[in-house]
């Protein structure tokens, strides 16, 4: 928690509270329903909620900004970046019906009234989001594709609406058609943990 503290220092009281009570909650519900792995449960602020809040180092959602977090998994990087940003709407969405159980339960230990988490696959999703934000759930093109749709047309932020991927490694095949207009940030620009050194933020602006 020192991490997030150190990166984040103006965070208010109660936003110290809900990042403080994410350990606990993920180490009880991961002892009844796997979402972290075991071997980085004990590492959950700096391998999956510092690396959700890179995220906010790149862009910082103006409220009634609409966020989708499509494969969210356990709520992640939903949940960290909606306890940072209590003005935006986000919804988060899994095809399995247990890890949003999870989502759920904690989104309301946390009372985070900006956080609707919905047991679905994006592409029976019809709604339109400024931003649709994952954890590298497939790869890049086909994420794309499917996502496109979701994405609305009249921006709200500083930046224009899009995609903001969390990656790991190399993928330079990957992103080769979106060269022209995609954004590549090297997570260790915000965060010295050696854990980031391979990590990325990609930002891809959908024009539709």
């Amino acid at each position: 928690m020192q991490r997030i503290l150190h990166y984040f220092p103006l965070l208010t009281p109660e936003q110290i509270n809900n990042l403080e009570m994410l350990s606990p909650l993920y180490h009880e519900w991961n002892e009844k329903i796997n979402v972290i792995s075991r071997k980085d449960i004990d590492s959950i602020y700096e391998k999956h909620v510092l690396h959700a809040l890179a995220i906010a180092k790149m862009i910082s959602f103006r409220p009634g900004t609409k966020i989708l977090d499509v494969g969210t998994g356990g709520g992640f990087p939903g949940i960290p970046l909606a306890i940072l940003f209590p003005e935006t709407q986000f919804t988060l969405i899994d095809s399995i019906g247990k890890k949003i159980a999870v989502v759920q339960a904690i989104s309301e230990s946390l009372n985070l009234k900006n956080v609707t988490a919905i047991h679905t696959r994006v592409q029976d999703v019809k709604e339109e989001y400024d931003f649709v934000v994952s954890r590298a759930v497939t790869a890049f093109p086909d994420f794309v594709a499917m996502v496109r749709k979701n994405i609305a047309r009249q921006p709200l932020n500083s930046r224009p609406n899009g995609i903001i991927y969390l990656k790991g490694g190399d993928f330079q095949e990957e992103i080769q058609k979106f060269k022209t207009s995609i954004e590549v940030t090297e997570i260790s620009n915000f965060f010295n943990e050696p854990f980031f050194e391979t990590k990325k933020v990609i930002y891809l602006p959908i024009n539709r």
